[in-house]
């Protein structure tokens, strides 16, 4: 489909750019079975046919189309039929594209799996997508708010055939893919995550228009002050700033987060530079511009839909956050009636306040973004968060039965993890005495060494910044290592299957999953899959064994280089293989229970990383129901002891 809202969709997402009154659908372009691709020209007039009218209703047709959430919803609107009632009748070509290790795009998915030439997307769709489907503005020679297909006639031709070609090159992808098939349990999982993202969770539109506004008073007057101080037409231009800076002595590369600090951290630095400094770090809490988001994203029911992404990253089959990125909200430090009052101050839009209890308005608004996600009217938010579940499943993959006791006794890591590395007993590492420094490098050490990191890991994870001396990591790193031998080998073995799977071609079992490749000469297709203990499979795409980057050989397989964006070879090793398998076993866990919280009637708004919410009337929040549906064995992995805690409030935050 190709269609026209004035909302901009890459800013507010699919729901409120197809809630639009000018929402309308251009083209419709379909395969029935094998027969040629139809165009219909709704925008000129021509009528959808009746037949397909039908079909497309119809419970027993199956409907296939490459990100299949835009089909589905905007012709649910189209078609008035209600979201919920044909979600099941949907088959998304991306997401079986993404199951398979390839990117999100129907152009780079085409390019990476080798179509030729003439079944690729046309280049040029961009284009005319931007002459009829995108508001233009207006000039004075040209006053038109869109272009009409019949003011160009001639591109209007071309952008038919541009819709008509993107239904073969969606055929095609999935004929390639058709011997690796979406499971039916994902299938499941990307249905209810379209009911979820259809549902949306309400906002405070009190909080988000005080905290812009908060904002704004609070700026303008910082931006003054910079311009003044340092005679800068913009202040916020790092080059501008960097070459102010050389002129009073300082010379720097670059004006990142970081070397702010270390500046400010310099006793004799000069104090214009320093003043412009904490201006500018005051300026860069970028976070604050979720609320931006937030307010132009809003539905006018004040709900925000489309904050997940299914299957977001396609190494694990985690899921990726959209527009406010729920899975990278800023932490809140402030709790209870500290954080109630500030949230009451900003809606007062009460600056100076703000500034005498809290100290900076920009950081206290970054702390409140949570928190402008609420409840529906007569609701509550229940929370429900898996207890460190990365350390539990690893130690379940690897069969470390030392750690696994401790998650089905008292649960405390860190003490054990401590107390096994440094032969402390686990009744002397307790607060007040000397032995309890101990567990910050059993807590950095449970975090970071699980992968096969070493001392960059720790300092990755923090380790600095709890007070732990580097010198001290790389004997942090072998004390682990020593206590965790099981894990350790889990690395090992991991990869010397997937080495071996590749170079024979024969199924390698370890523990609970199962490297093999998988190949269809017919359709130029090698994977290297590892099956995971609930059925789902991880690809890597054309994988091979060459000499690796550091010497010896190396895993290697075809990836999307997330900063160049090319499809290119990457390499990984046994803890990567395990960091993967671990993730995705996690992701498993937490889909199971999504569906199971479902099928019992709590609707969940959306969740963050292993951390669900849910949106529920006040009077049936049973928070100890919730947590024993987390907590209870799953079917696949029984004898992975799961817990759970979490918490009953009026907005979202960070308990």
């Amino acid at each position: 489909m190709e269609t026209y809202s004035s909302e901009p969709i890459g800013k507010v997402g699919l729901y409120k750019y197809a809630q639009a009154e000018d929402f309308e659908i251009l083209l419709l372009s379909y395969v029935l079975d094998d027969s040629p691709v139809t165009v219909i020209d709704l925008a000129q007039g021509e009528e959808l046919p009746k037949e397909i009218r039908v079909l497309l209703t119809d419970q027993r047709t199956i409907k296939h189309a490459f990100n299949a959430a835009f089909e589905w919803y905007c012709l649910s609107r189209y078609l008035a039929v209600p979201e919920s009632d044909w979600v099941g009748q949907w088959r998304d070509t991306q997401l079986q594209a993404m199951y398979c290790g390839y990117p999100m795009s129907l152009d780079a998915v085409g390019k990476a799996i080798g179509l030729p030439e003439d079944k690729q997307k046309k280049n040029s769709g961009k284009a005319l997508i931007k002459t009829f489907c995108v508001p233009r503005k207006p000039t004075a020679r040209d006053p038109r708010t869109r272009i009409q297909p019949h003011e160009e006639p001639e591109k209007w031709r071309l952008f038919k055939e541009y819709n008509q070609q993107d239904v073969l090159t969606e055929i095609e992808i999935e004929k390639r893919l058709e011997p690796y098939p979406v499971p039916d349990t994902v299938q499941g999982q990307w249905e209810t995550d379209l009911c979820i993202n259809a549902r949306g969770v309400a906002l405070d539109r009190t909080l988000i228009d005080g905290a812009l506004e908060c904002s704004d008073l609070v700026i303008d007057p910082l931006q003054e002050e910079a311009k003044k101080l340092t005679g800068l037409d913009n202040p916020n231009s790092p080059k501008q700033l960097k070459e102010w800076m050389e002129t009073k002595g300082y010379k720097t590369e670059t004006l990142k987060k970081e070397d702010v600090e270390n500046f400010l951290t310099e006793d004799d630095l000069n104090p214009n530079v320093r003043r412009a400094l904490e201006i500018r770090q005051e300026l860069s809490k970028t976070s604050n511009k979720k609320y931006d988001a937030m307010q132009l994203a809003a539905g006018s029911d004040n709900r925000i839909r489309g904050t997940l992404q299914f299957y977001g990253a396609n190494r694990t089959g985690r899921w990726a956050g959209r527009i406010i990125q729920p899975q990278n909200l800023p932490r809140t430090n402030l709790h209870g009636e500290m954080l109630d009052v500030a949230r009451d101050l900003v809606k007062r839009r009460d600056v100076n306040t703000i500034q005498i209890i809290y100290g900076s308005v920009q950081d206290t608004l970054s702390q409140l973004i949570r928190t402008a996600l609420v409840p529906s009217p007569g609701h509550v938010f229940l929370d429900a968060d898996f207890s460190a579940i990365e350390a539990r499943v690893i130690a379940w993959l690897a069969g470390e039965e030392k750690v696994l006791e401790v998650f089905r006794g008292d649960g405390k890591i860190y003490e054990a993890t401590a107390s096994q590395m440094f032969g402390v007993p686990m009744d002397k590492i307790i607060k007040g005495s000397p032995e309890y420094a101990l567990r910050q490098k059993g807590k950095v050490a449970t975090l970071a060494c699980g992968y096969g990191g070493a001392a960059g890991a720790l300092i990755n994870m923090g380790a600095l910044k709890m007070g732990l001396a580097e010198e001290d990591l790389p004997d942090i790193v072998q004390r682990w290592r020593a206590s965790h031998k099981k894990i350790v080998q889990f690395w090992y073995q991991a990869e010397r299957a997937a080495v071996k799977a590749i170079q024979t071609g024969k199924p390698q079992l370890v523990r609970y999953v199962v490297f093999r490749l998988e190949a269809d000469p017919d359709m130029d297709q090698t994977f290297l899959t590892i099956q995971l203990p609930a059925g789902r499979k991880l690809y890597y795409a054309q994988p091979e064994i060459q000499e690796g980057k550091w010497g010896g050989s190396a895993i290697t397989y075809m990836d999307l280089n997330q900063t160049s964006r090319k499809w290119q070879r990457s390499e990984t090793y046994g803890g990567k293989l395990v960091e993967n398998i671990t993730q995705a076993v996690a992701r498993d866990c937490l889909a199971e229970k999504i569906e199971e919280l479902e099928d019992r009637g709590y609707e969940v708004v959306f969740h963050v990383h292993d951390e669900v919410v849910i949106d529920v009337p006040r009077d049936q929040a049973d928070l100890d129901k919730v947590i024993k549906i987390m907590s209870a064995p799953i079917a696949w992995c029984k004898t992975l002891p799961l817990n759970a805690d979490g918490w009953i409030g009026d907005y979202y935050t960070k308990d």
